[in-house]
C-alpha cells in the first residue's frame, strides 16, 4: 500500500504544471552554473597545470552545480510539497484517506516517498551534466557520487520537514510559506546553536545540534568527505519529522 499511495503521488506531480515548473527552473539555473563553472575552469587549466596537485573537474565544476541545486531545493521542496496533506485537508479527501485501511505510517511513508522519488529526479539529472563530461576528461567518480549521495539526503530531508508541516494547516500556500520559514530557522538556528554550544565546550550537544541544519550535513559530502556522521544526523532528522506527520495525523484522525 505504500508504494501504491508513493505512485499515486508521483504520477499526480507529474500532472502538475507546478512540478514541471519548478523542474524547469531548477534546470536551467543549474545548467548555466555548469557551464559558468565549465568555461571558469577552462580558462584556469594554464594555471592549473603548474600545480603539484591541482584541483579537478569535479571539484570545480559538479560541485559547484550541486552546491547551487541544494540552494533551489530550498526553494522548490516547499512548493512541492505543499499539497501533499494541506490540499487534500482543503478538498475534503483526508477524510476518506484517513478513514481507508491504510496506517498513518503507511499515509506518510508513502506520500514522502512519492516526493523524495521526483526529487531524485532531480539529484540524476544534476549529475548528469558532470557524467557528461567523461569522454573529454577524468572525472572523480568518488566524489560525484558522495555529492549526488549528500544532495539526495538534504532533498530528503527537505521533504520529510515541508510534509510536516503541510499536516499543519490547510492552505498549501501557507504550508509552502511555512515550510520555508521552518527549513530557513533549522539552518540559522542549528548553526548557531552548535556553534554556540561548541563554544562552551559541549561538544556532544553541538553535535546533536547539528541534526537540525540539513545543510551543514550536506557540507562534508561537497568537500568529498563521506562521513558516517552526516549521514546519521540525516537519516535521523528525516525520521523525527515522519514520525511527528504520523502523530499530527493521528491526531487529526481523532479530533474528527
Amino acid at each position: 500500500m505504500i508504494f501504491t499511495i508513493a505512485g499515486k503521488e508521483l504520477k499526480a506531480l507529474f500532472a502538475s504544471p507546478l512540478a514541471w515548473v519548478v523542474l524547469t527552473v531548477i534546470q536551467v539555473i543549474t545548467g548555466y552554473a555548469f557551464l559558468r563553472r565549465l568555461d571558469d575552469f577552462l580558462q584556469m587549466q594554464p594555471r592549473l597545470v603548474q600545480m603539484a596537485s591541482p584541483p579537478g573537474v569535479t571539484e570545480i565544476v559538479a560541485a559547484s552545480v550541486f552546491g547551487t541545486a541544494a540552494a533551489l531545493l530550498l526553494f522548490a521542496v516547499p512548493l512541492l510539497a505543499m499539497r501533499l496533506i494541506a490540499e487534500e485537508r482543503r478538498n475534503q479527501t483526508l477524510v476518506l484517506l484517513l478513514s481507508a485501511p491504510v496506517s498513518m505510517g503507511e499515509i506518510v511513508l508513502g506520500k514522502f516517498l512519492g516526493l523524495a522519488a521526483f526529487l531524485f529526479l532531480v539529484v540524476g539529472l544534476a549529475a548528469l551534466m558532470p557524467l557528461s563530461l567523461a569522454g573529454a576528461t577524468r572525472l572523480d567518480y568518488g566524489l560525484l557520487a558522495g555529492l549526488a549521495v549528500g544532495l539526495a539526503l538534504l532533498a530528503a530531508s527537505f521533504a520529510a520537514v515541508s510534509l510536516f508541516v503541510s499536516c499543519l494547516t490547510v492552505h498549501p500556500v501557507a504550508a509552502a510559506v511555512g515550510a520555508f520559514a521552518a527549513l530557513l530557522g533549522m539552518l540559522l538556528v542549528g548553526e548557531t546553536a552548535a556553534e554556540s554550544l561548541r563554544g562552551r565546550g559541549w561538544a556532544v550537544a553541538a553535535a546533536f545540534a547539528q541534526v537540525l541544519s540539513p545543510v551543514k550535513n550536506f557540507e562534508p559530502f561537497g568537500r568529498g568527505v563521506l562521513d558516517s556522521y552526516p549521514i546519521a544526523c540525516s537519516v535521523l532528522l528525516i525520521a523525527v519529522f515522519l514520525l511527528l506527520a504520523v502523530r499530527q495525523l493521528d491526531a487529526s484522525r481523532l479530533r474528527g
